[in-house]
């Protein structure tokens, strides 16, 4: 144990399981006293459970560490004010936050419901807005402050039947860009891991599902997502101790120490051994450029030739549909 989070007040959302609780764990060996928020939900948002949190707090009291938990339903402004303020009313301040609470409500687009979209986006994007505002407004005031965010590769990549999930993931990127560039000036970080882990989420995507992504190139939330033109990578077993979620924890944790300082608006894919920076969408990094407009002529022969060539559909129509466009 290094201390390097000696003194940190560090809060968490979804840590009572998973990703979420390794993160608590290591952060609290490293010094932090840690609010463990955690309603106990299902994978789909339903029931409650205290024992999850607790579980998490015992276990640091019991290595010498100091936590509190935290039972709060973050997709209101009430519960993420409220993760915030047990922060405050315990320790006397916040330093670092992470955002991890999420649920999944997996269905192909065409048969997704209202409600399932909803509940989706109110958890897994508007819950990183309702410990941010609270936490930022303070981080502000003190001139310091670390925040990290939780994405996936179905927000940045794609994933079948995730369309509200990805929705949300994608928000949480663009959340994190912006946070990042509103609160710099004031000594706050604003950075996002997009993990790859085995946890109970994953645990609930059909082997099916799994199947129809790895085909599609894709690495369905369980690993790094291939190089364009790579064969997708065969997924791995759940079992597989390089997909613990222990193995995402420590690049968290990182970017909330001091020395993570000038790391801002970044976004991060951690899976197994492997961490990577991922590329920013802007610049593109494929042009064609006129000093006029385009005529839809010059788009035809120019899209296709240049700005396309290259570059896969991850999900093309099979050979035996008829498509206008590619069959005569």
């Amino acid at each position: 144990m290094a201390n390097l989070l000696e003194g940190k007040v560090i809060a968490m959302t979804g840590a009572g399981r998973g990703i979420g609780r390794e993160c608590a764990l290591l952060a609290a060996s490293e010094g932090a006293r840690v609010i463990v928020n955690d309603p106990g939900v299902n994978p789909d948002g339903s029931g409650t459970d205290a024992g999850p949190a607790q579980q998490v707090v015992e276990e640091i009291k019991k290595l010498g560490g100091e936590a509190v938990a935290n039972l709060a339903d973050v997709s209101s402004m009430e519960g993420g004010e409220s993760v915030i303020k047990t922060a405050l009313d315990t320790y006397g301040k916040i330093d670092g936050l992470i955002n991890l609470a999420a649920i999944l409500r997996d269905r192909m687009v065409f048969n997704l419901s209202e409600e399932e979209w909803d509940d989706v986006i109110r958890i897994d994007l508007k819950g990183h807005f309702t410990t941010i505002k609270p936490a930022s407004i303070v981080m502000r005031q003190q001139r310091y402050g670390r925040i990290v965010n939780y994405s996936s590769v179905s927000g940045l990549q794609g994933n079948s039947g995730q369309a509200n999930y990805g929705a949300a993931k994608a928000g949480v990127a663009g959340l994190t860009r912006v946070a990042a560039r509103d609160l710099g000036r004031y000594g706050v970080t604003v950075n996002c891991i997009a993990p790859g882990a085995a946890t109970r989420l994953t645990a609930t995507v059909p082997a099916s599902a799994r199947e129809l992504r790895a085909r599609s190139g894709i690495a369905g939330g369980g690993g790094p997502a291939p190089a364009a033109g790579a064969a997708a990578p065969a997924p791995a077993p759940a079992s597989d101790p390089m997909r613990g979620p222990d193995m995402v924890a420590p690049m968290t944790v990182y970017l909330l120490l001091d020395e993570a300082w000038n790391i801002n608006g970044r976004i991060f894919q951690v899976a197994g051994g492997h961490v990577g920076l991922l590329q920013d969408m802007y610049p593109p990094f494929k042009n064609i450029f006129k000093n006029g407009k385009w005529t839809l002529d010059e788009l035809r022969q120019l899209v296709p030739a240049q700005l396309m060539n290259g570059v896969v559909n991850p999900a093309p129509p099979p050979a035996d549909l008829k498509v206008p466009g590619r069959d005569a």
